[in-house]
């Protein structure tokens, strides 16, 4: 089998005979959607959406390029599910605009692009200048944007006067297909001209959709669900379609019958678990398990060589800033993933960007709609939509282990945070102590990191500073259970029983103006957490488990200061404050 890597035009697939994972009932579903005038459907990238999108394209043009588009269909389902269906083939003028270009370094080079984009569209379509149905004007208008001149207002409504002089043209109603709506307002909230980008795209958006009386319909793809206050803005007969509605649900991504059948014919059928860890896992509207199709076709193609396939084809630069700037209370609810548990978190069904850092439940939402998590179940109470999140699958989990490795090593390197956190497990905690000063607290973490909530703050550092951890099968990392007579707070369970296990256990010290008194109660404070485990009997979970080779850590601190005390088998593994490394400034 050939299957196509990269691919997003339906026509060149078909026509170079490459293997088709036969997607055609989306053409259906979205003929029977007959009451939704604009359908919006998102989708985490690499997951099918312009290909498909392509395929309504060559369905509904009777040619493209010069080339009649019905044989394309032979022998595709679509053509078996009735007349009803294939009598909308090669039927309507189609306008199909890919926004995925329209992105830069700053507004003004991106304008420029979408003017050549939009150049490139009219150029498709340049036949209606013969019309005599269209007047001097609208053929003078059409030409400026042919040639990229067109004024801002005349660019602001492209789309809108296409559907006009098509309809003249024609005297059918066309179709517009839009694909990465949200591409340039994604990138423009990253490189600070947001607020420009979402003017254009409200006008070309609102323009061209609302109650637009030469349009027939039209179906929208992108990778978040915008909120309509920001770009579609009065557009009343739109319906958005997202990772928690069933509709289209099968359509993009590959379905366990799917996968069944591909490695049937690649022969790996023996590999279907370690596939299914790796690429499974994204449940859409609830009922249909989708694996992730680039990298299912990525590792088909190299013999079922697994590897992480979809994250390495993007920087993933805004998920690795809403972590490292995450609170405290969100980094430690982010260690329930990272361990495989779940998180009830309300999902904001409506992404504002500029609320991003103000809203947590913005930042889960971008995560789930950009396929960084996934939903195993959902309920709406009258706060809002209620989803049970979770990591979906390895190659993302392990992308997460990298984030949180990069950020702490703050430029210092995979190879310095390998022995950092070997001097933690190995007990060398006076190394462990100096490094996590000097490297880390002082070059990595902020003051304003800590400030909002401290103990939670401390808590997600240990998650970071332990992320590696997560997939290794030789520590099991613990923290807030119940063990002996209370909850230790956090402990990394060693699998070898030769090899230590570790007990930690943090506590708050409230500043004070003298340093050296201050120093001094972070040590005494750090000793009484080391007692705590002791007294409390939080070693009861590892004892019972045959672990007596136990660390008992005690972490104090205030602000950036800190102080840890550690104890093994009675004796102490720290040496006194005056040999403790001091903070500079």
């Amino acid at each position: 089998m050939n299957l196509p890597v990269g691919y997003d035009n339906f026509g060149k697939v078909i026509e170079n005979k490459l293997d088709f994972v036969d997607k055609s009932l989306f053409i259906k579903e979205v003929i029977d959607d007959i009451s939704t005038e604009v359908a919006v459907i998102v989708r985490p990238r690499r997951f099918g959406k312009t290909l498909n999108l392509s395929m309504l394209h060559h369905f509904l043009s009777a040619e493209i390029d010069g080339k009649p588009t019905q044989p394309l269909f032979d022998g595709l389902k679509i053509l078996s599910a009735g007349e009803k269906y294939q009598q909308h083939q090669g039927r309507y003028p189609v306008i199909f605009v890919t926004l995925k270009d329209v992105k830069d370094q700053d507004y003004s080079v991106t304008y420029r692009n979408f003017c050549r984009l939009m150049s490139h569209v009219y150029l498709q379509h340049q036949s209606v200048l013969s019309s005599p149905k269209l007047s001097s004007h609208q053929k003078r208008v059409y030409e400026s944007i042919l040639e990229e001149k067109g004024s801002v207002t005349d660019m602001q409504s492209s789309l809108f006067n296409l559907t006009h002089v098509l309809y003249l043209h024609h005297g059918i109603k066309p179709w517009l297909l839009i694909d990465e709506y949200d591409t340039p307002i994604q990138v423009g909230y990253v490189r600070g001209y947001y607020n420009e980008i979402i003017g254009l795209m409200r006008s070309l958006l609102g323009q061209s959709l609302k109650s637009n009386p030469y349009l027939h319909r039209s179906v929208i793809t992108g990778i978040l669900r915008v909120s309509k206050e920001s770009i579609f803005s009065g557009v009343n007969n739109l319906e958005m379609y997202t990772l928690l509605r069933r509709e289209y649900a099968q359509h993009f991504g590959f379905t366990e019958e799917e996968v069944s059948a591909l490695l049937r014919s690649y022969d790996l059928e023996k590999e279907t678990e370690v596939i299914k860890e790796w690429y499974n896992g994204y449940q859409i509207g609830g009922t249909t398990t989708i694996y992730n199709p680039w990298s299912m076709t990525n590792c088909l193609k190299r013999g079922g060589e697994v590897g992480p396939y979809w994250v390495n084809t993007s920087d993933n630069q805004l998920i690795r800033d809403l972590l490292v700037s995450s609170s405290g209370r969100f980094k430690s609810e982010f260690q329930r993933l990272l361990e495989g548990g779940r998180v009830d978190r309300i999902v904001d069904e409506h992404m504002v960007f500029e609320d991003l850092r103000k809203s947590e439940s913005g930042v889960w939402s971008l995560m789930l709609m950009t396929g960084y998590l996934k939903v195993s179940a959902q309920h709406r109470e009258d706060q809002g939509l209620w989803c049970t999140l979770e990591i979906p699958n390895r190659e993302v989990r392990n992308l997460y282990r990298q984030i949180i490795e990069q950020w702490l090593s703050n430029g210092y390197g995979i190879e310095w945070y390998n022995t950092f956190l070997n001097h933690l497990l190995t007990g060398n905690l006076k190394a462990f102590e100096r490094e996590l000063l000097v490297q880390v607290m002082e070059s990595t973490i902020s003051s304003h990191d800590m400030s909002r909530d401290p103990e939670a703050f401390y808590h997600g550092l240990m998650i970071g500073l332990t992320a590696s951890l997560y997939q290794s099968k030789n520590y099991e990392i613990r923290s807030n259970r119940e063990s002996g007579y209370g909850r230790y707070d956090y402990m990394i369970l060693s699998q070898d029983k030769s090899k230590p296990t570790l007990l930690l256990e943090f506590k708050r010290v409230d500043t004070l103006k003298d340093e050296e008194r201050l120093m001094t109660k972070l040590e005494e404070t750090a000793r009484e957490a080391v007692k705590q485990i002791s007294k409390s009997r939080y070693v009861a979970e590892a004892e019972n488990r045959g672990n007596t080779n136990i660390i008992k850590i005690g972490l104090a601190f205030c602000g950036k200061r800190f102080k840890i005390q550690a104890e093994q088998n009675g004796r102490s593994l720290i040496e006194t404050a005056s040999e403790s490394p001091k903070l500079q400034g």
